[in-house]
């Protein structure tokens, strides 16, 4: 016998905790790139394109902040 609503929501609480664990490995991979960036200005002799991949690190953190909160936003 097959049910028609099987399908069990989810409370707020636990899409809450979803989102951070999602959020978690966005902001893994924009330390990352910001972490490469560091080693790059250090261990060339100019700082200038390690201080490019640092930014775009930010920017990268930045852009998936939105995109994240935005999403949550629309779930709700």
């Amino acid at each position: 016998m097959a049910r028609k609503n099987s399908k069990k929501r989810m409370t707020e609480d636990q899409e809450f905790q979803i989102m951070k664990l999602v959020l978690d490995k966005f902001l893994w991979l924009g330390f990352i790139v910001m972490g490469w960036g560091m080693y790059t200005s250090i261990n060339d002799s100019s700082v200038l394109p390690g201080l490019w991949y640092m930014i775009a690190g930010a920017v990268l953190l930045f852009i998936f902040m939105i995109i994240i909160i935005k999403e949550y936003e629309v779930w709700r």
